[in-house]
């Protein structure tokens, strides 16, 4: 073995080292330096890639994957990363054909058929789902609720709502119910889909709000089914009132295995309080994540998949966009694709739909921050990553201070970026019980709008691994 390779070797035994104990971004440190040295070896692309699946870099796992099969097309691994890669990106189609490659070569490996299998029911009910789409104007799942005649039963002892409406008894005992991991009734759970529907479908895209001097409002970022940290926010920085107004920024659901919990709390508090409690959609309010990463599996489980469908038209009318005091710009993902984008144009965006694979609605769900200046492509997969003067020129046009943003995991729960102009706030401490990061708050005054930070670390929860609901093709995909 040449000199070169020895060294590439010993990187990747490095690499595999950290891989083992999570530390991912060491990991791709030295996959990346192995790779450097020995660009013809398909295993460290390989290995780099199941990295990137970890980091959510879907992107950047599908080119991997794509590279170790362009140099050995007989790479069996490869054709799984690369199925799996787009299996996270919803691109149901292009994984059937690397899992029907690999059923070919390997016509006993049970994993690979079940695999196949499985792909292959999605894609049929995808397309399923577009016949009927197209033969008719979808009715909402609403139209055939009879909620008044749904019976609470005698024995079901836990909150219900008073008179048809939330009080802050039923949301104290609704919160202590769930904490108990009991079920909350489903007539209940349907009152307040439907009323949560009908206030935000009357939202507009851009919601625009004024602090006043003395008041402030608490920004919290991905939360993602882990409940037991939700509660734990609330212990800490007071629960939601009138004189103590909320942000949540999206990624309500899925990975964590409380996300109905989390999604019921946080509706609940938007009907409360409801010019004083706030959601943005988040990229994992959509269907295609819901049906991979645990969400839709869990109402199915928990309730049934008539109530997924009304938590699916749910998302769609939550508002994209945060506006406060006209100075500071909050959204799940991140800027634009392209330059000129303007708070009219956010405005006029028709939201109540599944996004699209462009275009702002897109951006402002999927994209990310770099540190270098220009735009360059997803590590995601979806959208882009933009640079600081990306940042500062829409800031600029559109008259703003900064944007406030989540989406990405921070090791301290928040990062500042773009010299103090893009600021990221993630709110799930131990990310999947395995990321070891912590996660924080934002406090914004009206009185200077200067971003105070609050950072706090996971509690314990019940025994329900992260991703228990998750499509089987993700949990086997990402082990």
């Amino acid at each position: 073995m040449a000199e070169g390779d020895t060294e590439a070797e010993q990187l990747k035994e490095k690499a595999n080292k950290f891989f083992k104990e999570k530390d991912y971004e060491n990991a791709i440190k030295y996959y990346s330096e192995a790779v450097d040295l020995n660009p013809s070896n398909a295993i460290y692309y390989s290995n780099r890639s199941l990295a990137y699946l970890r980091t959510e870099c879907y992107g950047y796992a599908l080119a991997d994957a794509t590279k170790a099969l362009e140099i050995d097309k007989n790479y069996i691994k490869g054709y799984y990363r690369r199925a799996t890669s787009n299996m996270a990106l919803g691109k149901f189609k292009a994984a059937l054909k690397d899992y029907e490659t690999v059923v070919r070569v390997r016509p006993n490996d049970k994993d690979a058929r079940m695999k196949y299998q499985e792909c292959n029911k999605i894609v049929k009910q995808k397309a399923f789902e577009r016949a009927i789409a197209s033969d008719e104007i979808k009715k909402s799942v609403v139209d055939s609720l009879d909620i008044e005649n749904m019976t609470i039963e005698d024995d079901y002892v836990g909150p219900k709502l008073e008179d048809g409406k939330v009080t802050l008894t039923f949301m104290k005992e609704m919160m202590d119910w769930f904490k108990d991991q009991k079920k909350l009734h489903r007539k209940c759970a349907y009152q307040i889909l439907v009323q949560v529907k009908d206030l935000l479908s009357k939202l507009p895209s851009l919601v625009e709000i004024t602090l006043k001097e003395t008041e402030k409002i608490t920004i919290c970022g991905d939360t993602h089914g882990q409940y037991y940290d939700l509660l734990n926010i609330f212990k800490l920085n007071g629960l939601p009132s009138e004189t103590n107004p909320y942000l949540f920024n999206g990624d309500f659901v899925d990975r964590g295995s409380f996300s109905l919990e989390v999604i019921l709390t946080l509706f609940g508090f938007k009907l409360l309080y409801p010019d004083n409690f706030h959601l943005l959609r988040g990229n994992h309010e959509t269907d295609n994540m819901n049906q991979m990463y645990g969400f839709e599996g869990e109402v199915k489980a928990k309730y049934t998949a008539q109530m997924f469908q009304l938590f699916s038209e749910v998302f769609q009318w939550l508002p994209l966009a945060q506006c406060i005091n006209s100075k500071v710009l909050i959204m799940h993902g991140g800027l634009f694709s392209e330059d000129g984008v303007t708070l009219e144009d956010l405005r006029k965006i028709d939201r109540n739909r599944q996004p699209p694979d462009s275009g702002p609605m897109c951006d402002l769900l999927w994209s990310d921050p770099q540190p270098q200046n220009g735009r360059s492509i997803s590590k995601r997969g979806v959208s882009c990553q933009f640079g600081p003067d990306v940042t500062e020129r829409f800031l600029e046009q559109n008259k703003l201070d900064f944007i406030v943003r989540s989406h990405e995991v921070k090791a301290e729960g928040y990062e500042v970026t773009h010299s103090g102009k893009c600021i990221t706030v993630f709110s799930a401490p131990n990310y999947c019980d395995q990321m070891g990061n912590k996660g924080a708050y934002i406090h914004l005054r009206g009185s200077d709008l200067k971003p105070e930070f609050h950072q706090f670390t996971a509690v314990p929860h019940p025994n329900v691994k992260p991703m228990a609901y998750a499509n089987t093709l993700m949990q086997l995909g990402m082990m």
